[in-house]
């Protein structure tokens, strides 16, 4: 299969590269898109056959289920039972963080293929911020399915040339969007009713952050891997190995603890890029990479995390050895993805 990268850089060529992924996806393709958390590959959500591709292409478990990506709050009904206990919280949650990158696990409706959600009873929900993905979605006129657009357990793409990487050959279509201005993946919660105010378990940690959801709720952070009374997970993406590049990674928390092997080669991926912290010295390394040079930004460092992951990867060495970032708002992220990158 020959994949071709569609610009949506002028308007002309965006309403092109509209034009060709809604023809796609109506026609049971699948198509690389842009969000504004990472490029997603995507089916219409109600096409079984069209979401089996998306799982074929990614290499992808099924029982590992995906993020239906809703044109409009209205489109909520058609996917999803939403209980009376929760509803006054979750418009609340609605109104302030779509679209954008929460993702929220609800009672899933049987209009939806089981397929979609791995056999659970329940669905991950949310609306993409990304001005073409809107677009996309809202002339499709139906929900759309859609991970990651990159090999199943691999780095998160978040650019259209990442995504060329990972699935050349494997879908018609990449839309290009542009760089993603969040990086990181949605964050992924669970509501449970409670008085006087619920609490949101969070499933997977992302761009909102515990302090962000503290005015409608108690947050409780369950970690990346939950399982339920079946022993199946719970929601996407939260299997212990993830986000892994092929080269091997090494979460150096101490660098007191690294002992470097003279006949490997060694990349590092480091936080601030300051000697101070004690890990630029630790040997001679073939390239270094750095999140937020100087300043720390978490906001940087979660944007340019999986570009960089990406680039060592292609650095051609032994072992990437990374620093760990403060393990606090977008850090909880950031940390969860390098924990489960070194894994």
């Amino acid at each position: 299969m020959n994949t071709e990268i569609a610009s949506a850089g002028t308007p002309e060529q965006e309403a092109e590269a509209v034009r060709r992924a809604v023809e796609l996806l109506r026609a049971g393709e699948i198509v690389g898109l842009p969000t504004e958390t990472v490029y997603g590959l995507g089916a219409d959500a109600f096409n079984a056959d069209a979401v089996a591709r998306v799982f074929e292409s990614k290499e992808r478990p099924h029982f590992d289920p995906l993020i239906v990506h809703l044109p409009d709050v209205s489109a909520l009904k058609g996917v999803a039972d939403v209980p009376d206990d929760i509803s006054k919280v979750l418009n609340r949650l609605i109104d302030k963080f779509w679209p954008g990158p929460l993702t929220i696990i609800l009672p899933k409706n049987p209009a939806v293929p089981d397929i979609v959600t791995g056999g659970l009873d329940t669905i991950a929900v949310r609306m993409s911020a990304n001005p073409v993905f809107q677009k996309i979605v809202k002339e499709l006129g139906s929900p759309i399915a859609a991970p990651s657009a990159n090999r199943f357990g691999s780095i998160s793409p978040t650019s259209a040339n990442a995504v060329m990487k990972e699935l050349e050959g494997r879908i018609p279509l990449i839309v290009d969007g542009g760089g993603c201005w969040e990086g990181l993946e949605s964050t992924i919660i669970r509501i449970e009713k409670g008085l006087p105010k619920c609490t949101f378990h969070i499933l997977r940690s992302g761009p909102v952050t515990p302090e962000d959801l503290r005015p409608y709720g108690k947050s409780v952070v369950d970690g990346p891997h939950v399982a339920t009374e079946k022993g199946v997970i719970e929601a996407p993406g939260q299997l212990d190995s993830h986000y892994a590049p092929r080269t091997p990674l090494r979460l150096l928390e101490n660098p007191a603890d690294f002992k470097p092997d003279p006949d490997k080669t060694y990349a590092l991926l480091s936080y601030r890029g300051r000697v101070k912290d004690g890990y630029n010295r630790l040997t001679d390394y073939k390239r270094v990479a750095v999140l937020s040079p100087g300043s720390g930004k978490m906001p940087e460092a979660a944007v340019r995390l999986f570009f960089l992951m990406r680039e060592l990867d292609e650095a051609g060495v032994d072992e990437i050895i990374a620093e760990p970032v403060p393990e606090r708002g977008l850090g909880i992220a950031i940390m969860e993805r390098l924990r489960r990158a070194a894994t």
